[in-house]
């Protein structure tokens, strides 16, 4: 194989290149926890939050990076996880479980996603997110997500793909 090249390098992401192939790499993390969270309500909790580019707001899971704090570099996944479930929507897990980890776009990135699924929750603040952030919480019924998502993707809001894998892993427990 040939040798990495790097083409660009910013504070968060690498640009780089094998042969004719260009990819990139996060600098500052080594990878992201996407979670999967019911409400003790049946609520299926998603996070509505601008993405530049995307030029607009993005319908997603919660989800994270791992590693990205100083000092937190090694960081147990289901820390992160954890930590990102409640500062992005208020909720905090009794208890994690890991359901699968993948790459999210291997053709654009050596990223790796790895799923939890929380359990037992517990409301101990509003979410929405760090100072950088400004993220919307939704909770909605799982007997009226489909519906709910169809009527946002109408709209025109992005839906990230990622919340079809978590509800086909809640609805594969259920079965």
């Amino acid at each position: 194989m040939d040798e990495i090249e790097t083409l660009y390098e910013g504070d968060y992401l690498r640009l780089q290149r094998i042969g004719t192939w260009e990819f990139v790499q996060r600098v500052n993390a080594r990878g992201a926890v996407v979670i999967v969270a019911v409400t003790p309500d049946d609520e299926l909790l998603m996070v509505e939050q601008p993405r530049p580019a995307l030029n607009g707001p993005v319908l997603e899971l919660p989800a994270g990076l791992v590693g990205d704090i100083a000092g937190e570099e090694d960081e147990a996944l289901a820390v992160a996880a954890a930590r990102e479930l409640e500062e992005e929507t208020g909720f905090r897990p009794a208890r994690l479980e890991y359901m699968t980890g993948g790459p999210p776009s291997a053709g654009l990135s050596g990223e790796t996603l790895w799923f939890y699924r929380a359990y037992e929750l517990e409301r101990v603040g509003a979410g929405g997110g760090d100072d950088s952030e400004d993220i919307t919480v939704h909770a909605i019924a799982l007997n009226d997500v489909d519906a709910w998502l169809a009527a946002r993707e109408a709209e025109g809001l992005p839906v990230d793909p990622k919340i079809y894998t978590g509800l086909y892993f809640i609805r594969r427990k259920r079965a």
